[in-house]
């Protein structure tokens, strides 16, 4: 049996192009959160840097992740990231302590 694999990714946005990213990322949330294998999906906006986006996310492997990283939109945005960030993404690996309440 696999283990939920989870992170907390920190994207730090062009300040010009932060309102852009968010529009692209609302649009990804709820059909991300449909995707088999999706526990928790999170997107949120640091109150006090408006430029910063933090995701967090649980799958129940690392397998289902893969599926979800290789769609065509998240690849293309993963070519294109750049464009919106100020430097790459800051992933930290996280280990879950407690179920998930989407996990009952």
């Amino acid at each position: 049996m696999s283990h939920p694999y989870g992170f907390i990714l920190h994207a730090h946005t062009r300040p010009e192009k932060a309102d852009a990213f968010e529009a692209l990322f609302r649009a990804y949330v709820e059909p991300s959160r449909a995707e088999p294998g999706c526990i928790e999906y999170h997107m949120l906006r640091d109150a006090r840097d408006p430029t910063l986006f933090i995701f967090y996310e649980v799958w129940q492997s690392r397998a289902h992740l893969e599926v979800h990283s290789n769609l065509p939109h998240m690849r293309r945005f993963h070519e294109e990231r750049m464009e919106y960030l100020r430097r790459d993404f800051e992933i930290r690996e996280i280990e879950m302590l407690s179920p998930s309440r989407a996990q009952g």
